[in-house]
């Protein structure tokens, strides 16, 4: 009989799976996040052996936890046969058609390339090898509502055309070949920056992507190049380092502990090049908070966004609200962000204790901010907002730099100029706010509730007449930005 589990761990959209044969005890993990504690535990549930960790494609969005796993449980790691040679680690390699019998359940391994040169999907056969398939771990080549974007810098040594052409292949002649009642199980769902159009819903069948997916619908090969790179969001920073790391015999994740630190500690750290991450949520940071330090609230994608925030392998300090502290070092190791010195101890005490260490968030309402406009000649205004968000609307004369750009970016802008960022709630401008003031900009402030509080401002400063096209406007934006998943707001 066959066992089968999706996790879904919601702060970086990723989706895993247990899949085993209970006749026989064996059982396979797919695309495993970096703690692995619950596969072990669920695995031993239901009287189960992890034999192999499957790998759909080396990852740039998360570490993976095929080490941790196949360490704790012996278990072969498999990739498909493109990423023969690429990894420091023993790995044992998979083509079409090739079989892993677990018993009567049986993985069927199918190459389907395009989202990156290795990428494989695996076909769920319960019953034999023979038998009708249950679903399809599609990896990153087929999402729910969107395929896998073929541009990330995972894929040096390919061009984004080469890719893509690629990706048609393996959707019309691979994936699409099976029938339509086969669940389609893929790596991410709404919010993952490896796609644009990705949704909430997390299980599909062929059948119905066949029907609404649009990178599926009837076009040519060059037409489905041109629907599937354009528009995509920025890559966040990160994603090199994880897809490198991804495939290096790196550290194992280890039991997270976080020592408290002082205030004089967590200074000295910052004086020689460490980040202060502070996971609170962006209204209380604005209340109050240390100097120099960057807001990324753990209600959010706070992993992904703390990986755009800083290099990789920086000494990271944390401030959390109390008992938080380990679960956001844990999130940050899951993007292989290790370097945790620690967590400042007691913080709300030691911000009543050290006044002078201690400053608040400049936030403006859309009235007060339109005030600035008026009254500040010069004033720097910048849309911290994915190119998809900004092309439904935007603030007249704002500069537009994403978040996974600005850190990069941010000597464009002038250190000693009024500035104003915004995104499309509030969350990524707060981020994009802090960081700014921890590099020396003096006069920063964001916009509570961003883009859609200022154009719903801007509405009911409008004739009924005119407001009518413009609701429709803000209401497409804001899903735009609801679209990208939790925190992107």
């Amino acid at each position: 009989m066959m066992f089968f589990r999706q996790y879904y761990l919601g702060c970086l959209s990723h989706a895993s799976y247990l899949v085993g044969d209970t006749s026989t005890g064996k059982a396979a993990v797919i695309d495993p996040q970096r703690d692995v504690d619950e596969y072990l535990a669920d695995a031993e549930a239901h009287g189960l052996t992890i034999t192999h960790v499957i790998e759909t494609h080396f990852h740039a969005d998360f570490l993976s936890g095929h080490l941790e796993l196949a360490d704790r449980t012996g278990a072969v790691i498999v990739f498909g046969t493109a990423a023969t040679g690429h990894t420091e680690f023993p790995i044992e390699t998979h083509g079409d058609g090739d079989m892993i019998v677990l018993g009567q359940v049986v993985l069927e391994i199918l190459e389907t390339p395009g989202h990156t040169p290795e990428s494989i999907s695996i076909v769920i056969r319960p019953e034999g090898a023979g038998s009708a398939p249950y679903g399809v771990m599609t990896g990153d080549t087929l999402f729910i509502g969107d395929v896998g974007r073929p541009d990330l810098l995972a894929s040096v040594g390919f061009t984004a055309d080469e890719l893509a052409r690629k990706l048609y292949h393996s959707l019309h002649d691979k994936l699409m070949t099976l029938a339509d009642e086969t669940k389609v199980l893929p790596a991410h769902g709404a919010g993952s920056a490896c796609g644009k159009n990705l949704s909430t819903e997390t299980i599909s069948t062929i059948g119905e992507q066949r029907k609404t997916n649009y990178a599926l619908a009837p076009m040519t090969e060059d037409e489905f190049l041109e629907a599937v790179t354009q528009g995509q969001s920025v890559a966040p920073m990160y994603f090199l380092f994880a897809a490198t790391k991804n495939r290096e015999a790196r550290d194992l994740l280890e039991r997270v502990e976080v020592r408290a630190m002082s205030l004089i500690q967590v200074q000295d750290a910052m004086a020689t090049g460490a980040v202060v991450v502070d996971g609170r949520d962006d209204a209380t940071f604005a209340q109050g908070h240390l100097r120099g330090s960057v807001n990324v609230g753990l209600g959010g994608r706070f992993a992904e966004y703390s990986g755009q925030v800083m290099q990789p392998d920086t000494p990271i300090v944390l401030v959390t609200d109390p008992g938080q502290e380990e679960i956001a070092a844990i999130r940050l190791a899951r993007i292989g962000f290790d370097n945790v010195l620690g967590a400042l101890g007691h913080p709300i005490r030691t911000f009543f204790e050290h006044p002078e260490a201690v400053e608040p968030l400049s936030r403006l309402s859309a009235a007060e901010f339109a005030g600035r406009q008026h009254d500040i000649e010069g004033l720097v205004v910048v849309d911290v907002r994915n190119p998809s968000e900004v092309a439904l609307g935007t603030i007249p004369g704002a500069l537009h730099i994403s978040l996974p750009e600005l850190l990069r970016r941010k000597d464009e802008l002038d250190r000693h100029a009024p500035t104003v960022v915004f995104c499309a709630g509030g969350y990524r401008s707060a981020i994009a706010s802090s960081l700014l003031r921890s590099h020396g900009f003096a006069d920063v402030s964001d916009i509570i509730g961003g883009y859609t509080a200022w154009a719903t401002a801007k509405v009911a400063g409008l004739g009924q007449e005119a407001a009518a096209g413009t609701v429709a406007t803000v209401a497409t934006a804001t899903a735009a930005g609801a679209g990208a998943g939790a925190g992107a707001r």
